[in-house]
């Protein structure tokens, strides 16, 4: 959207709550607009609580008829996102040395093709850190984008699925601690 449409849109916002309110409460919703305001070049109309689909396709009905002209130019609304933090274990750590274990890029195609993922994002290259030194197992690192109250993340946590020969299990994790580095030998 331009910002021309989103500062027109802006000057009536407290007429355009209400009818979004009145829109909301004829398809029985609990949600309830609050405000709106103009970040850049797009509308963010703000709820009390995460709106559901037949919630954002409502606002979207309500804003393209009123500024039918300019609707080709309004991309459709969506939730804001925010990332979550996923780890995969029990796999066999993977090292150039050993030719029996799973590779990273076997884990990418995995990651793409399970059913288990098919509304998963990946925010970044997934990330293998060893279990500790003498362990031959290893934890991969994914980050996603996800909604604000996680439904992607719940859907796949404690999923079982297999990567090669090993059967392995999604958890939740805190943010990515990244690649310790061994503060004896400094690997």
């Amino acid at each position: 959207m331009n910002n021309d449409i989103a500062k027109e849109f802006i000057k009536n916002s407290s007429k355009h709550i209400v009818n979004i309110n009145h829109a909301l409460k004829t398809i029985k919703s609990n949600t309830i607009a609050n405000f709106i305001h103009v970040d850049s070049k797009s509308i963010i109309i703000t709820t009390n609580n995460v709106s559901s689909g037949s919630d954002l396709q409502e606002i979207d009905k309500y804003v393209k008829n009123l500024l039918s002209s300019d609707a080709d130019k309004i991309s459709s609304p969506r939730l804001p996102q925010l990332k979550s933090y996923l780890k995969i274990v029990g796999i066999l750590f993977i090292s150039e040395k050993t030719s029996n274990c799973v590779s990273l890029d076997e884990i990418e195609n995995v990651l793409k093709n399970n059913h288990l993922f098919n509304d998963i994002v990946l925010t970044s290259k997934p990330r293998v850190i060893k279990v500790s030194p003498k362990a031959d197992m290893a934890v991969i690192w994914i980050d996603i984008w996800d909604t604000q109250n996680g439904l992607n993340a719940k859907k796949v946590i404690n999923q079982r699925f297999s990567i090669g020969s090993y059967i392995a299990t999604v958890q939740s994790a805190n943010m990515n601690p990244g690649i310790l580095q061994c503060k004896n030998c400094w690997k």
